[in-house]
Order: C-alpha cells, then structure tokens, then sequence
C-alpha cells in the first residue's frame, strides 16, 4: 500500500479505502470567491452570520446552495449550522441544486389586520395577474407601515396606499431603493444641544443615584409591550458584574405596530442620546442596536449616523455601538430571541431562569430595552418627570404613543395621555371613524392584545387596565374596525399569522396555533375544544407568543358570540 493510501482498515474480508473528499456538499471554489468579494475584510465571526447571510441575499436575490456550503467553510462553522440559521429566517431564500430560484425582483404584500381589511388580498390577486412571472408576489405579515394600508414593497422601496396601478408603474421603472427620509441629522441634533445630557452625566454633573430616582418619578417603563419599569430595570442590571451590555429591541413585528418607526423617521439622536445616558447610568461597554429588516431607509440613515457619532464623540470612552439587522422574524421581538439572533443563531427564546439581565447577550449582563424607552430619557432628565407625569386621564398618568389604524379618518401616531379610552382617542385625536363606517371592535395592542367590541370603548387604556377583560395594551398598537367587518375574520387573520411566525420549539405553541387555525375556519367553531386547546397554549408555551395567542379567539367567543351563530 502505498503512502498515500492512509491506513486503510480491513472490514471482514474487504479493504476499505478513505474517503478521497468529505461527505456532503463539496466547496465549489468559485462560490467561495464570490464569498469572499463579499465579505471583504470584515471578521468571520459567528456572531455575523445572519449579517453575512444578508449580503448573499441582497447581492443575489437568493442563497444558492453552493454560496451556503461556500459561507459555512468561509466562517469556519457547519454546513448544518449555517443552513438552519439561514432557512429559520423568512427574509432568505435558500435554494438547493434541483430548485429553481425567484425571480430577479419580489414586490411583497402585507396581509396582515389592518391590509387584509383594506384591500390586500384584492391588490395580491390584481398583481399575480398583472405582474407576470418575471415579478414574484408575496404575501408577508405587518411591514410597520398600517397607517397606510394597504401597502406593498418592492424590492426595498414602499408603496404606500398601494393599488395595482402605482405598483405595476414603479416595477416598470425599477424602482427598487429604499425611500428618502429626512430625520435630524447628527449636525443639527448638535447645533441644537444634543448630547449636552450625556456630555454632563459623564463629566459628574448628574448623580446615577437621583438619575435612577427621577426615572422611578417619571413612571416611565418598558413600552415593547412588557411594560417593566425603567429605573427597577436599570438598578438590576447596574448590580450585576462586568462586563455589561445593552440590547435594544427595534423589531417591532407585532400587527398594528409603527411607533418605532415614527420616532426613527424623525429624531433618531434623541433616541442614541438616550441610549448612551442608560449606558452610563448601567456601566454598558457595548450597545448592540437591533433593526427590523423592513425598515430598510432607516437602517441605511442610522449607519450613517451613527459613524458621525462615532467620528465626532461628544465624550472619550463612548460605548461602541453595533447595528444588527433582523431577517423577518416576529419571534425575535421577544428579547431573549432577539439576543439569539444579534449571536448569529435561529431567533428562538430562552429558557428562564437564567434572566437575560443576568447571562444574556453573550453571556453577559445585559439591559435590553424597546427603542421609544429610551427616547424619552433624554427629556425626562432635561424637563423633569412632569414631562410625563403631569399627563394622564382616568386615575393614569404619563403619555402613550398610541399606533392607530384601520377604520378611522385620520391613522397613524398619536401622542396621547395615558389612560385616555377608544372612543376618545378616536373622535379627539383619529378625527373619526370614516365614512360610512360604524365603530364596532378593536384591537387595543396589536394580534396578540385581544378584541373588544364598541360598547366597551370607554375603559382606560393604560398598563394593566385591560387585563380583567383578557386583553392587554402591550406596545399601544390599536387596530379599529367597523361594522363592516368581522371581528372573526379578523382573529383568524391574527392566528394564521401566529401560526406562520411560531418558532417550532415548543409543541404547545406550534401545534396550537396551527390546530387553532384549522378549527377557527371552520363554519361553526367547536367552541369547547377552542378553549381547551388555549388554555394549553397559555399554560405550557415557552414565551409570550404562544401564551398570548389565544387572546383574539378567546376575545370573539366572549364578546362577539353573535358572529358565531
């Protein structure tokens, strides 16, 4: 044998030679190089992976199989690992050998609550027929644009109050990009005294201690939905060891949702100052920025911005600031999959314990926050809690920035007290409910905050004021619709998208919500067998999605029991 047969091994009567290869799919070398162009200098760490994936998809339009085993090599991780990270995200198209890939360009349809109930499956169906087949239509969950439904997006760019017309004449002139946004540039921000705040917290002039006080005064807390208080938040994460980190959640995925968004568009600084003030207070070394995918001209501003920061820091020793883009995942608004996600890894939650302000990002100590948290803390520390505390009706206090759609005259943000309810909102700051449309239910935070009809439009709406309904405010994102809808057409809607975003780690949670759907579409619901499968999904889901899903269905079957007949 010679040298260069290595230890061949005798098995029974037979010689078994090694392998000349590995097994598997082979690294096609030039697939590698086209990796690697695309990489260029940057790490290969597995903490990049999805921001890595993104740029085969941006550059291809889709992953090939070759490009993925080219990545796994590339990055020094298996091709198993490498394939389930890029197949759990909804924004990558991964394409084995025997497939054949999308077209060049996808022009993608929300068909979420509040698209769906102005005209989305109408607008899907005039493009499949109009577009041909070198277009792919897509039907997607909430785009965090509501306030303009119905609403496509193609390629990057938006199209507002879409109509098939507007979108078949943008496709025909190629218009791809991101749109123009004109928020407060960093220059301006500064020339108006921004960073001043945080420039004075880091040279002594505020004390961490009446700092952490005035956010306790200013009742301020989590506003992703969770609603935990800021300054008890702080104070936990600023006792346990260093390093720390902070992670702030920007996914904002949950139907009916767009405050983010809003406050992005406009004064993004006021949100990094924010940000950093907390870091300070905290001791963060590091700031990881997580951005929904769908926000593609905010994402192109913010790594603009945030280099003008970081080329002309307001203070020496500023944390480092990371911004991480998501891949279509609702999952990874919750933080601990939002955490998985920043790693490299499939958005999927946590077990707890652990806490993530005791082992999260990395391993470390970490504050994770919803972005609008932190854009109010400059004020608060610059106004004094009154800011927020000298507002408020009905026994609440503080302000709500309330994302409202649907069926009223005048959708989008609206600063609001807290404690204000539905039929105020709507007839003082929403100018109505549209012609022809009589106020019939809604939705007081998003698909998962439960359904209520009309005649209980008078209840407060603030943190925990909804809970002895079933419902719950959550992120203030308020869908309303008329007489002219369903309210069981609607929580259908929410389950299948419920169903469509389910991770797939938890049994209760997968089957539920694709078992809940099945039933729920059905002539006349087994209303028992409903109930029971909900309260299984509360009780044994791993994360809020699947413990809140049922809300909706359980919502109709207790308030709209007219619509079941």
């Amino acid at each position: 044998m010679s040298g260069q047969q290595i230890s061949a091994q005798k098995l029974g009567k037979e010689l078994k030679l090694p392998r000349a290869v590995n097994k598997g799919r082979q690294v096609d070398p030039k697939a590698l190089a086209e990796v690697q162009a695309l990489l260029g200098d940057e790490p290969r760490r597995k903490d990049l992976l999805v921001e890595h994936l993104h740029k085969i998809q941006d550059n291809y339009k889709y992953i090939s199989a070759a490009h993925l085993v080219a990545l796994a090599y590339e990055m020094k991780l298996s091709r198993a690992e490498v394939y389930e990270v890029a197949t759990f995200y909804h924004h990558f198209d991964v394409i084995k050998e025997d497939q054949t890939p999308p077209p060049a360009l996808t022009v993608r349809v929300c068909d979420s609550m509040t698209c769906e109930m102005l005209g989305a499956n109408e607008l899907i169906d005039s493009l499949e027929q109009g577009l041909g087949s070198d277009v792919r239509v897509q039907r997607v969950p909430c785009i965090g644009r509501c306030d303009k439904a119905p609403v496509a997006v193609i390629g990057m760019h938006p199209v507002e109050n879409a109509d098939t017309a507007r979108v078949s004449e943008l496709v025909e002139n190629k218009q791809t990009q991101p749109e123009v946004i004109e928020p407060i540039r960093f220059e301006q921000y500064v020339e108006q005294g921004g960073y001043n705040t945080y420039r004075l917290c880091m040279e002594g002039q505020y004390d961490v201690e009446k700092v952490l006080d005035t956010m306790d005064d200013s009742g301020l807390r989590g506003l992703g939905g969770a609603g935990f208080p800021v300054g008890r938040k702080w104070r936990i994460v600023r006792d346990q060891p260093a390093p720390k980190l902070m992670a702030v959640n920007i996914d904002e995925g949950e139907p009916g949702t767009f405050k983010d968004k809003y406050f992005l568009d406009r004064d993004p600084h006021c949100f990094l100052e924010g940000s950093l003030i907390a870091a300070w207070a905290v001791g963060i070394d590091e700031i990881y920025i997580y951005l929904r995918d769908e926000y593609a001209a905010i994402r192109e501003m913010m790594e603009v911005e945030i280099a003008k920061l970081e080329a002309n820091p307001p203070v020496a020793n500023m944390p480092k600031l990371y911004l991480r883009r998501g891949a279509g995942a609702y999952i990874c608004g919750e933080e601990s999959a939002m955490i998985e996600s920043i790693e490299g890894k499939r958005g999927m939650p946590r077990l707890r314990p652990p806490y993530v302000a005791q082992v999260g990002l990395f391993g470390r100590p970490t504050l994770e926050h919803n972005m609008e948290s932190l854009y109010w803390v400059r004020d608060i520390l610059e106004k004094g809690p009154q800011c927020l505390t000298d507002h408020g009706r009905h026994g609440r206090k503080g302000l709500r920035s309330f994302s409202v759609s649907g069926r009223v005259n005048k959708p989008g943000v609206h600063l609001a007290p807290a404690g204000i309810t539905m039929r105020e909102l709507i007839d003082e700051y929403c100018g109505g409910m549209q012609e022809g449309h009589e106020f019939y239910g809604y939705f007081p935070g998003g698909a998962s905050g439960g359904i209520l009809p009309a005649s209980m439009g008078d209840i407060p709406l603030d943190f925990d004021t909804l809970n002895e309904y079933g419902c719950f405010i959550g992120s203030a994102a308020v869908v309303v619709f008329s007489d002219k809808d369903k309210a069981r057409d609607l929580a259908v809607n929410a389950m299948k998208f419920f169903e469509d975003e389910s991770c797939g780690q938890c049994t209760p949670c997968r089957v539920g919500t694709a078992k809940a759907v099945t039933l729920m579409k059905e002539k006349q619901w087994d209303q028992n067998l409903l109930e029971e499968l909900s309260q299984v999904m509360v009780d044994a889901s791993i994360c809020g999605l699947g413990q809140a899903a049922p809300n909706p269905l359980r919502c109709v079957m207790k308030y709209f029991p007219e619509e079941l007949k």
